[in-house]
């Protein structure tokens, strides 16, 4: 009788939860499919997937009827689903298809902020020190000066006129110790867990193809000295793991505040709608004899009467000009092979000019009244230029969205956890 009554039980958990296919179509707002967004349980990531260049996606998972699906892309809000939003029908030709509509959502970065007209009054150094002052105390009363454990989905996209070629998704923790890195900085700790590449075939095959140069059996055949502690550190840190580890470790934020807080000159405020004033230190460097030039722009996007940060973005322009040029070596060709993605290898490569935009965009939540990350979105517009008129673009959109926060008893990462290396699984998506 007990057998029995266990082999129901069993036969319906398996009616309650069960592995099914969700398949659908994302699009903007004018019906355009949006290839490469994001689609993933939120508490199983790692069964996610990204849409095609149609931007059909279909993922299979044991997901319960309350589940959240969340669809997301750099520059959209985030759609979040459950099961029941999905249509039994797999045929994306059927008028039945799933499709899910994406709304546009302008992050505050370069272009939002220099639109916004200036207050003269405001402009005034006390009153400027004044506001000031008054972010920075807010700033040290909701930010956490205890340690915070995030888990985030990211996905770096490169894209080559227009079109992406790639994408790299990451699901990883992150902890934060507050002021425990150099100078004062947030220490940022992060550990990959599980990592999809996303590949066209064609694109794919090219990579494949570029990657299978004489750089790994060059270093092989010298096992001492410079090259096999090369080999060492490529084996003991996953190097991929850096883009999304930089991604959050981005706008220190409290940190670049105090630091610059002092000097008024730099200072400007700027007031926009729904009840925000946008703060924005401004710092030009200028170096061999001009050979170097940055301008970079700090925005603090604030609560017009609390003073509370809401948003916080970077705007970064660069250019580098090397006289003479620099002869890139085979392993510097290999990736910059990779970077351009096309079908005219780069056998020699003389670099002259580098120069490129870094919009990069925080928006946080608020817990308990503290503060803690919510998204990051980074868009890089770059173009490295060689002799002979050679030019190309590197082009890389990023996101990174928090999918769970922990702030209780959180123990900073390991040594072990943070070298380890994660496990990747290519995906080809047509």
């Amino acid at each position: 009788m007990k057998r029995i009554t266990a082999i129901l039980i069993a036969i319906i958990l398996v009616k309650v939860v069960y592995a099914e296919v969700y398949t659908g179509r994302v699009v903007d707002q004018k019906g355009s499919p949006i290839p490469y967004a994001t689609v993933y349980p939120e508490t199983q990531p790692e069964f996610g997937t990204a849409t095609n260049s149609e931007g059909v996606f279909s993922f299979e998972a044991f997901l319960y009827p309350d589940s959240r699906i969340i669809i997301s892309f750099i520059g959209y809000e985030k759609l979040c689903l459950t099961p029941r939003n999905f249509n039994p029908v797999d045929d994306p030709s059927s008028p039945e298809f799933s499709t899910f509509i994406l709304i546009e959502q302008p992050i505050a970065l370069e272009e939002t902020v220099v639109a916004a007209k200036a207050s003269k009054q405001k402009n005034k150094r006390k009153q400027m020190a004044s506001l000031l002052h008054a972010v920075y105390v807010k700033l040290e009363e909701e930010f956490p000066d205890h340690p915070a454990q995030y888990q985030v989905v990211s996905d770096v996209r490169m894209q080559s006129e227009g079109s992406t070629w790639g994408m790299e998704q990451m699901i990883a923790n992150i902890v934060v110790l507050p002021e425990q890195a150099r100078e004062g900085r947030d220490s940022i700790q992060f550990q990959g867990r599980f990592c999809k590449r996303f590949f066209s075939a064609e694109k794919r095959a090219q990579a494949d193809s570029i990657l299978a140069s004489d750089m790994i059996e060059r270093m092989d055949k010298n096992n001492s000295g410079a090259a096999h502690a090369v080999r060492r550190a490529v084996n003991a840190v996953d190097s991929g793991v850096v883009v999304h580890q930089a991604l959050f470790g981005m706008g220190n934020m409290r940190y670049d505040f105090e630091q610059t807080m002092g000097d008024t000159r730099h200072w400007s405020v700027s007031n926009e709608s729904e009840g925000e004033t946008v703060l924005t230190h401004t710092q030009k460097i200028s170096r061999y004899l001009g050979l170097f030039q940055l301008i970079y722009k700090r925005h603090y996007i604030v609560d017009s009467e609390t003073f509370s940060v809401r948003r916080f973005s970077e705007h970064a322009e660069v250019k580098i000009t090397i006289p003479f040029g620099y002869k890139l070596n085979a392993d510097q060709l290999q990736m910059l092979n990779l970077l351009n993605m096309d079908d005219k290898r780069i056998e020699k490569f003389r670099l002259k000019k580098m120069r490129g935009k870094i919009d990069y965009n925080t928006i946080y939540q608020h817990r308990n009244g503290q503060v803690y990350t919510l998204e990051k979105n980074m868009d890089i517009d770059s173009h490295i230029l060689g002799s002979k008129k050679t030019e190309i673009p590197v082009l890389i959109r990023a996101t990174q969205r928090v999918t769970s926060l922990q702030t209780e008893a959180v123990l900073p990462l390991t040594s072990d956890q943070i070298t380890r290396r994660v496990a990747r699984q290519i995906v080809e998506i047509y």
